[in-house]
């Protein structure tokens, strides 16, 4: 069974920066296209940031040239580092592995980020 660990929220004021990684562990053969997700309270979990194996990474209009993800094939880990944060970034963040449109695995804790001052 894989297992996925979300980490690096916290607190962080308007215009700062922040670093989730995403640990993953078990059998997680596939390793293929990897996601981070953010559920906001009231909202939807909404997909903001995939990554092929290659490389190759695509982001919603919300994030773009604010977010980068990155990934560590043989580490088999994923991270997110967050610029620019705004208020409206504020949301408990997931990361897994994209199968088509669903997701691979089941999902692990999140990790809260809150964007205040």
């Amino acid at each position: 069974q894989v297992q996925l660990v979300e980490s690096g929220g916290g607190l962080v004021q308007p215009g700062g920066s922040a670093t989730l990684s995403c640990a993953t562990s078990g059998n997680i053969f596939s390793f293929g296209v990897m996601g981070w997700y953010r559920q906001a309270p009231g909202k939807e979990r909404a997909l903001v940031a995939t990554i092929t194996s290659g490389g190759t990474t695509n982001y919603p209009g919300s994030v773009k040239g604010r977010f980068t993800i990155s990934r560590d094939n043989a580490k088999k880990m994923v991270y997110l580092q967050m610029n620019n944060l705004k208020p409206e970034d504020t949301a408990v963040y997931y990361c897994n592995e994209l199968d088509g449109v669903r997701t691979r695995w089941s999902w692990g804790p999140g990790t809260q980020v809150t964007v205040s001052s």
